[in-house]
């Protein structure tokens, strides 16, 4: 990627975004950012604290929503790529109230590439985050990106509608489109409602670590940072080689989520017996492996993080930024209303 761009990161005070706004602002020093976000409850001013300290500068925060026509417009008009993250992503709140993930997900898209496409003569480059999700499950396969996408929650199919409508875009409107899909991520600053930070809060607050089922589920995890890396690497291909593709974030590994609790459990000094089993969770989807080929291939992509070393990484982070965490112990579970009417927490 060449120097001295503007770079508007929708959803950047997230998870998976505040992570690429730090890794971005660090690797290009010429380049400029600017972060959209709504700072809904999984958001936050505290993840960009880095880049708001140390890159001033270079850093530029605006308060608003990604369904916002002129607000996005405005943006677009001085951005040179939009890597857009902004999205609901937790599958048992969208069983709970799936309306805003349609909101946030689908018409939120549908508002940035609008936006690409009326300032197409200065964007260089749209990067779409989407997520394995759209694939659903499919046991014993390798999930390449042409593998038929079976979403399985509200939240899958939400993200699904948002994947094609942007694939659509760019074969309708030739907008210099690439779609991204990370597998399961994990690192440092994750909400508690996602099963890593879930079980390392769960296992250093003393407290039983709560499975689905079996535990049998497999997902492929991967580290947020190297998730950074390969789009880092989309951003700095030549546009001619992705333009109106889509490429796998992963490692190419599934792990079970029992295993997950396990070592979990380990790197705290506790033993399996601290593992609670609980009912199936609606939607699950039993095990999901990634194709790398296609990332490695044609971006040079390929995760350097093992899981052993980035769980006693993210633990260690956890332990240490209790401070950070500990207002949203409430959230680690949301209340679903079954068919029977019956509330469970998932």
């Amino acid at each position: 990627m060449s120097p001295g761009r503007t770079v508007l990161v929708t959803g950047g005070a997230g998870f998976m975004g505040s992570h690429f706004v730090e890794h971005h602002l660090d690797a290009h020093p010429s380049d400029r950012v600017i972060v959209l976000d709504a700072l809904t409850y999984a958001a936050t001013l505290e993840n960009v604290a880095q880049p708001q300290a140390h890159h001033a500068a270079r850093f530029e925060f605006v308060h608003g929503n990604v369904r916002s026509p002129a607000v996005v417009d405005a943006l677009m008009a001085r951005s040179d790529v939009v890597v857009h993250f902004a999205a609901e992503t937790h599958v048992p709140r969208s069983i709970s109230d799936s309306l805003m993930f349609v909101e946030t997900d689908v018409l939120g898209t549908q508002t940035v590439a609008s936006a690409v496409v009326r300032h197409r003569d200065r964007i260089e480059r749209f990067i779409h985050v989407s997520t394995s999700e759209v694939y659903g499950g499919a046991p014993g396969e390798v999930m390449e990106e042409g593998h038929p996408l079976r979403p399985m929650t509200p939240y899958a199919a939400a993200k699904c509608g948002a994947d094609r409508l942007v694939f659509a875009f760019a074969q309708t409107y030739e907008v210099p489109a690439v779609i991204v899909r990370p597998f399961n991520n994990y690192g440092p600053r994750q909400h508690l409602e996602k099963l890593v930070p879930r079980m390392v809060t769960s296992a250093l607050l003393d407290e039983p670590l709560t499975v689905h089922g079996d535990g049998g589920a497999t997902r492929d995890w991967i580290h947020v940072r190297d998730t950074c890396r390969a789009l880092e690497a989309v951003l700095d291909a030549p546009i001619e080689g992705v333009r109106g593709e889509v490429f796998n974030a992963a490692t190419g590994v599934a792990t079970s989520v029992l295993e997950i609790a396990e070592r979990v459990l380990a790197l705290v000094g506790r033993d399996g017996s601290a593992i609670v089993h609980t009912p199936e969770r609606p939607g699950q989807v039993t095990e999901q492996r990634a194709s790398t080929k296609r990332a490695h291939q044609a971006l040079g992509f390929e995760a350097e993080t093992r899981l052993d070393a980035g769980l006693a990484a993210t633990v260690a982070w956890y332990r240490e930024h209790r401070s950070w965490w500990e207002r949203l112990r409430f959230m680690r579970a949301v209340p679903v209303t079954g068919g029977d009417g019956g509330v469970t927490y998932w």
